[in-house]
């Protein structure tokens, strides 16, 4: 049986005015994606000091992206926690609610290995240009590697905040500690506690309402550092400019291509696939969506973006905000299929072509299972280090050749964002529809919220 949507009081009733272009945040970022292109082509052009250290400009551009980076990772624990904890009481209003739950996991996994298939696929056309150019200079090992047997004792957290602390003691006798977290650790909390609240019922009731309230804090709190992206943005574009140069990007051109014609694949067969399969419009469901798709291409943060996502979601394509408010935050932690199934399988199959290894069909089946089951890894946050080391470690290919992609990271990283940002928003969707918490004249109805 169905869940039945209720009449939401907060829902919009009159169309907002338009507003100008140039305040809207897409508008914003695209100015910053320029400027930062033209500041990395100008440190590329100052060039080296004597010294052969970077110049000043590089130096600028890099502190600036990363101060936003740090702001952006700044509120993930805090958010992953209320979030959650928020989202499970609320989706005890739902009926059927581990229907729910089983149907979104369900969809997680069906797009998962219809995104990797896309990406072996490209993977293996592309072979005969993929490394064109591309030397061994740059072959090292990642600073952060993925391993089952790790991944697997880390579900486990150290302590009740899913905190670990790394304390080192330099030549001076001085020590230092640097702090670190798991989020999925951290949802794995969050989700115990939200069931408990659940179960205790009434007098559980201050201790979610305060959760809610912090939720709501936190989420203006993060979207004052949304509103800092374009700024942001042309740090990060001007930093892999000047950092990488042009023909570090150029070596990589081929592969860089592959990445995106198999995101666009997904993009723009897979998910019209499944939406149309389940009745679902494709062209609105993108209009809807696209304030979320277009912010996390350029924050390259599922996290970062989560509450964009929501808002999209429940305002925009009419899913129930009890329901919306738990299939993105679990989207956002462990819906990845840019960053845990087409960005690992091209990547793979260019390093091994790069090693000279020929991968068989058991590799290939290999990669599909790490991305239908290891997508968490990722942990909704910048980069795919983990996952990327997971799938190689896994078929037993060199890590070194990790550090042959690292040149075009921040480039990849941001189509990959995007795929994994409408993958979330599409999951929520057709599971809405599917199980009767979706508001179809929302989801025809012209985009109320837009960034």
């Amino acid at each position: 049986m169905s869940s039945t949507i209720e009449a939401r009081p907060d829902a919009p009733t009159t169309s907002e005015p338009r507003k100008p272009f140039y305040t809207h945040l897409g508008f914003q970022i695209l100015v910053g994606l320029a400027v930062g292109l033209v500041l990395g082509f100008i440190a590329v052009s100052i060039g080296k000091t004597p010294e052969g250290e970077h110049n000043w400009l590089t130096n600028l551009l890099r502190e600036v992206g990363g101060a936003y980076v740090k702001l952006l990772m700044l509120l993930v624990v805090p958010l992953v926690v209320t979030a959650v904890i928020s989202s499970i009481a609320r989706l005890q209003q739902v009926k059927n609610a581990a229907r729910l739950a089983v149907q979104t996991l369900v969809w997680f996994a069906i797009t998962a290995l219809a995104s990797v298939i896309v990406g072996i696929v490209v993977g293996l056309l592309s072979k005969p240009w993929l490394t064109a150019g591309v030397s061994g200079d740059a072959a090292a090992l990642p600073s952060r590697q993925g391993d089952w047997a790790a991944f697997l004792l880390g579900l486990i957290p150290n302590n009740i905040f899913g905190l670990n602390i790394n304390a080192s003691i330099n030549d001076a006798g001085v020590v230092t500690a640097n702090p670190s977290f798991s989020v999925l650790q951290i949802l794995l909390i969050s989700i115990l506690f939200g069931i408990a609240a659940v179960k205790v019922g009434e007098k559980a009731a201050p201790f979610v309402g305060f959760m809610e309230s912090a939720l709501s804090i936190i989420q203006k709190v993060l979207w004052w550092i949304i509103r800092l992206a374009p700024i942001g943005t042309a740090a990060l574009v001007g930093r892999a400019v000047a950092t990488y140069g042009w023909a570090s990007l150029a070596s990589l051109g081929a592969f860089v291509v592959a990445l995106y014609v198999g995101l666009a694949v997904v993009w723009v067969a897979v998910y019209p696939a499944v939406l149309r399969f389940n009745g679902l419009n494709v062209a609105q469901f993108y209009k809807n969506t696209w304030p979320a798709i277009s912010l996390g291409f350029f924050t390259r943060s599922s996290m970062g973006t989560m509450p964009v996502t929501e808002q999209v979601v429940e305002r925009n394509l009419g899913v129930q905000r009890e329901y919306a408010s738990f299939a993105v935050p679990l989207g956002a932690t462990t819906k990845m299929d840019g960053c845990a199934a087409v960005f690992p399988a091209i990547a793979a199959i260019f390093i091994a072509q790069f090693y000279g290894i020929e991968l068989n069909l058991t590799h290939y089946l290999l990669i599909a299972f790490v991305a239908v089951l290891g997508s968490s890894a990722t942990a909704g946050t910048t980069g795919a280090t983990v996952m990327l080391t997971l799938t190689l470690s896994t078929l037993g290919l060199p890590l070194e050749g990790v550090g042959l992609l690292l040149a075009v990271e921040p480039i990849v990283d941001m189509g990959r964002t995007a795929l994994n940002v409408t993958g979330q928003a599409l999951v929520a969707a057709v599971v809405g529809k599917r199980e009767g918490v979706l508001d179809q004249k929302i989801y025809d109805a012209r985009p109320q919220f837009a960034a």
